[in-house]
């Protein structure tokens, strides 16, 4: 398992020059950059599994190529503030007949050698064969320690949940009972202007928090397969989520999780990629007096024809942690969009979760 094992360093406190490269508005780091290289990391970890972990370079006839299935989860677990040095790592944890799960984490190392986890993440990596592009066996892993063991059992953990998952999306089967009365609820507190107002909360249709921008999409942004860098996109998709999210709020927010990113087909070079982001979800808790999540779509608009096909979708929560309860409540218009809202539900309920326990151990 440690075969596979990469990190890059960030040396943002010693590095004035670095640092200026990454530098957001306001004073903090990128961290959709950051994502960015998260993404180009776990592609780096997956070929190293397959090649060994002695090749410095990809071979140019290596009858294989990796890509990117989905990023299950990106955790914040700490601030980025103050500013420091910072390491990115990971390596593969689990492997099926095909694919391949990669724990990263990107950790702060301060001035005086302390280390701090900010992030923790997954990405399901599938190897594909170069001339015929179907699926092609990965290679197993040899579990030696207890550690071993301790991981692959959690990828295990991970691909069971993925299918239960799937087997509960709203695509297949109709919501619970509890979800459909939660959405009931909201219809009887928010569904009238009235209602709404005697509450103190404005209401805002899911429909008008639509935010999308488009664009061409370079060579200068291609990855070893010709095509566009996925980590790009994901860029992209954050800034256009964050983006949103403030204009919802109307404040400042700090990014709390990726919740989910599926790639279901690659962006051409020259494509006209159009990006469209909605406020799924929003809500207060304890914690965070605001919480929103964010779904981000990407499609191919062809020319020829203006119709459109999906290549990816992103799914992000941000939040407030201080302050007021958000007084903005996006409502579902349509029965789709009222799917969307018990799919936001569902993974700020995940990642309330994912959080908890975390704090225990």
């Amino acid at each position: 398992m440690q075969d596979s094992y990469c990190e890059i360093r960030l040396p943002f406190a010693s590095s004035p020059e670095l640092l200026e490269n990454y530098t957001n508005a306001s004073g903090g780091i990128r961290t959709g950059l950051l994502m960015e290289h998260l993404d180009s990391l776990a592609g780096s970890i997956a070929y190293k599994h397959m090649l060994g972990p002695n090749v410095n370079k990809l071979p140019e006839d290596a009858g294989f190529y990796m890509v990117t299935a989905s990023v299950e989860r990106l955790d914040m677990l700490a601030s980025l503030y103050p500013v420091r040095d910072m390491r990115l790592s990971g390596q593969v944890i689990h492997t099926g007949k095909t694919s391949m799960e990669v724990a990263v984490r990107m950790e702060a190392i301060s001035r005086d050698g302390t280390e701090q986890t900010i992030m923790l993440g997954r990405f399901c990596m599938v190897c594909r064969d170069a001339r015929t592009h179907r699926s092609t066996p990965v290679n197993p892993l040899i579990l030696e320690t207890p550690e071993d063991h301790t991981l692959f059992h959690l990828g295990e953990v991970h691909r069971n949940r993925r299918v239960e998952h799937a087997g509960r999306s709203l695509n297949r089967v109709p919501p619970s009972s509890s979800e459909a009365e939660a959405l009931h609820s909201l219809y009887l507190k928010y569904g009238d202007e009235q209602r709404a107002s005697t509450a103190n909360i404005e209401r805002v249709f899911m429909g008008d928090t639509r935010l999308e921008k488009t664009m061409i999409m370079f060579p200068q942004e291609r990855n070893v397969h010709q095509k566009i860098f996925g980590g790009y996109l994901m860029r992209l998709a954050y800034e256009l989520g964050f983006a949103n999210s403030c204009l919802f709020t109307r404040e400042h927010v700090t990014f709390l999780s990726l919740d989910g990113i599926s790639f279901a087909r690659p962006v051409p070079i020259g494509s006209l990629l159009r990006l469209t982001s909605n406020i799924v979800h929003s809500s207060s808790s304890e914690q965070y007096p605001a919480l929103v999540h964010v779904w981000v779509h990407a499609d191919v608009v062809n020319l020829d024809t203006g119709t459109e096909q999906r290549t990816n979708d992103f799914r992000f929560t941000w939040c407030r942690e201080n302050g007021p309860p958000l007084r903005r409540m996006v409502v579902p218009k349509t029965y789709g969009e009222a799917m969307q809202w018990i799919e936001g539900r569902r993974a700020l309920e995940m990642g309330s979760e994912i959080r908890k326990l975390r704090k225990r151990a």
